[in-house]
Order: structure tokens, then sequence, then C-alpha cells
């Protein structure tokens, strides 16, 4: 097998490699600036969560920044205090906020997502606000 630039090629088969960036940014959906990540040993968890059509999330909080991307349906995120919403569809990406109240909710359909936390060791991913169920 030789790798020449992008390409790789083998005996029997050749193959192009492609990348694509589908989200590189420093803010959050709703515009927050992502100022820092959280001191600590670091600890990277990828979590694929369903969720099914006509369900919301329970209130929550994230201590870290993280990122999730749609695979399938449409997941919209709501903020808590402002009450802006905004709906992501298959295939997007987007950061979520840290340290505001926010949760997801389905239409019609079921959503799956793939999400991306970069935390550090002893910290919980998702913290619900006082009277909501954990998110997972």
């Amino acid at each position: 097998m030789t790798i020449q630039g992008n390409e790789m090629k083998g005996a029997d088969n050749e193959h192009e490699n492609s990348a694509e960036t589908l989200l590189q940014s420093g803010h959050a959906w709703n515009g927050q600036h992502i100022e820092h990540y959280p001191a600590g040993q670091p600890e990277i968890t990828v979590m694929k969560m369903t969720i099914p059509a006509h369900s919301e999330l329970p209130w929550h909080t994230h201590p870290m920044p993280n990122t999730a991307y749609i695979l399938s349906g449409s997941l919209t995120i709501e903020d808590k205090a402002s009450g802006e919403t905004k709906t992501f569809n298959a295939g997007e990406a987007f950061n979520e906020s840290i340290d505001i109240a926010h949760r997801g909710f389905t239409t019609d359909q079921p959503a799956e997502l793939i999400i991306f936390y970069a935390g550090v060791e002893g910290i919980d991913l998702s913290i619900p606000l006082p009277g909501e169920e954990a998110e997972y």
C-alpha cells in the first residue's frame, strides 16, 4: 500500500480519503463564548443518545464544553431563561451551552445523536436543575 497526498492505494483497491469539518467554533449554539475547559485530569466521553418522538429532556446544564452531531431526526434546543430555541437536523453539529439551563425536545420523529464531552475526571456530564430528573 502506498499513500500519495490524500489518496491511499492498495494492491487490489483504490481508495480516496476525504475529510469534512462539521463544526469548528468557540461559541455555543446560543452565541455563548466558550471561555475555558474545566481544570483537572482530562476525560473525554463520547455518548450515543436516542430520544423518542414527542419527548423532552429535563432542564439541565453542562459544566464542560460538549458537541452534539445529529445522526437522524431533528432536535430542538431551548434556553430556559430566554426561551430561545434552535432546531438541528440530521447531519448538523452544534456546541451546547456551558452552565446555562437548557433542554432538548423532539417533535414527530425520534432523534439519534452522538455527543462528545471534553470533561475531567469526577465531574458529571449533565447536571439536572433542582426538581428535575437526570438527563441520563
